[in-house]
């Protein structure tokens, strides 16, 4: 038996999860799991803010892109990847007559796998901006139903200085970009 190594697979964009499921499906039905033991689709959990609900939703860091742990030298593996629907190809290839996928180095698969543990240990990041002098209106915590405007942004810590009038004086509170909502 080969080596495993990581290979990036082409796939129809939108339908990675698709592709993964069908792949997953026919490396049981052949009994080739020794060959392809793990496919990924790098992502992570992204929470937004509408009409003041929180939802969660899932963004591929790769749209379009499988990543596929396999052994090639099994004559058979190559062939049944390229042979799903939904795979448009591998991402490198060798020029040459046999045209082989060239593998992910390994500094490559460890920043990317990295990538996917921290999200799974940080949990979620919100998909917001906010700017100085912008108002918004605070969503939960003590502060709940209060409405305020933004003082200091800090991007890399996702949390805000908001300045809210209580009890009619300005009181500058720290929130984070999930407990506040753009006001329109």
């Amino acid at each position: 038996m080969g080596e495993l190594k990581w290979y990036v697979v082409k796939a129809v964009s939108g339908q990675e999860k698709k592709v993964k499921s069908y792949l997953e499906n026919e490396i049981t039905r052949r009994g080739i799991t020794d060959s392809i033991p793990q496919i990924l689709i790098p992502s992570e959990k992204v929470y937004e803010m509408r009409n003041g609900k929180k939802y969660q939703r899932e963004r591929n860091f790769f749209p379009g892109y499988v990543l596929i742990n396999a052994d090639l030298s099994h004559g058979e593996v190559m062939p049944m990847i390229l042979n799903i629907p939904g795979v448009l190809g591998f991402l490198s290839t060798e020029n040459g007559p046999n045209k082989k996928p060239v593998p992910l180095r390994i500094s490559e698969v460890n920043r990317i796998l990295g990538k996917v543990d921290d999200v799974n240990e940080t949990g979620a990041t919100l998909n917001a901006s906010f700017i100085v002098g912008e108002s918004v209106k605070v969503m939960d915590g003590p502060f709940n139903g209060f409405t305020g405007t933004v003082e200091e942004v800090f991007e890399e810590r996702k949390k805000l200085n908001v300045m809210v009038k209580i009890f009619g004086r300005n009181t500058p509170i720290e929130l984070n970009y999930m407990q506040v909502e753009k006001v329109e």
